[in-house]
């Protein structure tokens, strides 16, 4: 056993390690070198701690990285083990998507450079459909290190979401409750969408009429139709929801408020063809921003996609605490 603390007291001369990756090196140089084998028992984490000196916290999160990369495995009661000769395992991460959307490719993007070159990626999509997310989680069930997951709001994904260990799941995008405490990077709807409607009290009221174009059949969040519903009546607004966009419905002097990306760019086709000026003649709100309605400059609220996948990505590597909610920004441009 002592020689398992000599393989990571070395590394002190490695100045540009720090005590985790001396810890995480030191028992992989172990291994490499047969002073570990398979099934051999680690040293306890207060044994690691008497002889190291190191913080608990630093000996637990070097533990839980060598467990995720499937190099060493814990059992209840009975410590950690070496689970594998392979040291060259890298950690194996699901990230389990709505689609890839342009906001959502910019979460991924930023996800997916933080991870760095040392993880497995695999990107599974659900759709938005509950028997596809289901059938994705029994099929990667076990076989991954860590789970990223945006949540499908429904009866079931709370049973299906308690089956993932919570060491190694991280919700990211709606939030969807669960028991007890387990880790997110989420945004939120009701308040942020109020206040951007709020924000945009001024403009709005200077058009006849707010018309969201929302079905009850879509993936919208509720939480946004009761924002819409509470603003219209605390300002006085006259509004109404439509189910979808159809040809020759966008009028003169009312604001359009979508999360459809294809009504969007319908309603300004529309606008160009009946010769009416957006932001003019016709307001227009957009929900989740992306480069190319900010170059065309479509009023937007939006959470950071990008400071999401960022702050996701350092989460699956440091393995640490997070419950964090991304805020909603507004962005006033020429449409409203």
């Amino acid at each position: 056993m002592e020689n398992v603390f000599e393989k990571i007291k070395e590394l002190e001369e490695v100045s540009a390690y720090s005590k985790h990756d001396r810890l995480v090196q030191g028992i992989i140089n172990a291994i490499n070198e047969d002073v570990l084998k398979r099934d051999d028992a680690l040293p306890s984490v207060n044994t690691m701690i008497r002889e190291l000196k190191f913080s608990r916290e630093t000996i637990v999160k070097g533990y839980k990285e060598l467990v995720s990369r499937g190099i060493i495995e814990s059992n209840y009661r009975l410590g950690y083990f070496v689970a594998n000769g392979n040291t060259e395992q890298i950690m194996k991460v699901a990230l389990l998507m709505y689609n890839l959307d342009t906001f959502e490719e910019q979460f991924y993007r930023n996800f997916r450079q933080q991870l760095g070159k040392g993880v497995d990626l695999n990107i599974f999509f659900h759709h938005g459909n509950i028997e596809i997310f289901e059938t994705i989680l029994q099929q990667i069930k076990g076989k991954y290190g860590m789970y990223v997951v945006a949540p499908i709001p429904h009866p079931k994904t709370r049973e299906l979401l308690e089956a993932i260990p919570r060491n190694k799941f991280l919700m990211f995008d709606r939030y969807e409750p669960l028991e007890g405490e387990f880790n997110y990077i989420t945004q939120e709807f009701e308040q942020a969408s109020y206040n951007a409607f709020k924000q945009l009290a001024k403009a709005i009221k200077q058009f006849d009429e707010m018309i969201f174009l929302h079905s009850d059949q879509s993936l919208d969040p509720r939480e946004i139709v009761k924002a819409f519903k509470k603003f219209l009546k605390d300002f006085k607004m006259k509004g109404r929801i439509i189910p979808e966009f159809t040809a020759g419905m966008v009028e003169k002097g009312k604001v359009y408020f979508t999360l459809d990306n294809f009504a969007m760019w319908e309603i300004l086709k529309e606008c160009e063809r009946k010769k009416l000026q957006p932001g003019k003649d016709v307001g227009l709100l957009s929900h989740n921003d992306e480069p190319a309605k900010e170059f065309v400059g479509i009023t937007t609220y939006s959470t950071d996609f990008a400071l999401m996948g960022k702050t996701a990505g350092q989460a699956v590597i440091t393995r640490e605490k997070i419950q964090q909610v991304i805020p909603t920004v507004l962005a006033k441009r020429k449409t409203l």
